[in-house]
């Protein structure tokens, strides 16, 4: 199953740290918070990556051509013009980097990279968002929904829209929290291909608007309820946050 991970935003609200770099690049531990979300998946199985590129795209291009080579142990004899590989500390991970567009929407960036997709289920999330998720149990649970959409539903931080939940399934999207109960939008989604329907427009699409609010209408979107860590570095307070957090030893996603 592949794994679509939107990295073509600005991150505006982080401008700091994004004016060389996008984004999924900015680093927590000496990695890039990309790199932290693929760990996730990649500890259970999932090692076939679709990454949506867009502003400053080809730096995560640069980063994962030489990947293999940073991660591994070799000899360079430069009078032969030949380099022997070693070992390597590498991951299996395939990567497919598709330009989407500098200033694409989230929903026509993956309308973009259907082509890569074929007529199989898929996951997706953002690349600005780490959770101590279990993705065997979203999968699972997709499954046995059986709707073209499962999205993964945190406990709100009170800045975000919130999501009218009933059941297994989401209702509406709603703008302000209702209470200490609410759940937000965590990405980690799990979505079959029909999904692309409803992406009806191109590059202005925002995915979290009509696409989700139809399929919610359509009772096509089901939820993942995570009660577990949860973040979205949005600033550079959160990106500071997460640093602790792995200075300390005590950061929840992190596979060990």
């Amino acid at each position: 199953m592949k794994v679509v991970i939107l990295c073509g935003g600005r991150g505006t609200r982080i401008s700091e740290a994004t004016e060389s770099i996008p984004k999924p690049m900015i680093e927590i531990g000496g990695k890039p918070i990309l790199w932290h979300i693929m760990k996730i998946y990649s500890s259970f199985g999932f090692n076939d990556f679709v990454l949506c590129l867009g502003y400053r795209g080809y730096v995560i291009k640069e980063y994962f051509s030489h990947y293999f080579l940073h991660m591994s142990d070799v000899t360079i004899d430069m009078n032969e013009n030949k380099m022997e590989i070693h070992t390597t500390a590498s991951e299996p991970w395939k990567v497919t980097m598709v330009d989407t567009g500098i200033n694409t929407m989230t929903g026509g960036r993956l309308k973009r990279i259907k082509k890569y997709i074929g007529n199989e289920t898929f996951m997706m999330t953002y690349g600005d968002g780490v959770a101590d998720i279990d993705i065997a149990k979203l999968v699972s649970m997709h499954k046995k929904n059986k709707k073209l959409a499962t999205l993964t539903a945190v406990q709100s931080a009170g800045r975000f829209g919130v999501l009218d939940i009933q059941k297994d399934s989401v209702n509406r999207f709603l703008e302000k929290p209702k209470g200490e109960n609410s759940r937000i939008n965590a990405g980690f989604f799990v979505l079959e291909p029909e999904v692309f329907k409803y992406i009806r427009k191109g590059d202005d699409t925002i995915w979290e608007r009509n696409p989700l609010e139809s399929l919610a209408k359509d009772q096509q979107l089901g939820v993942y309820k995570h009660n577990g860590f949860w973040k979205c570095m949005d600033t550079l307070r959160d990106k500071i946050e997460l640093e602790e957090m792995i200075d300390n030893q005590d950061a929840p996603w992190q596979i060990r």
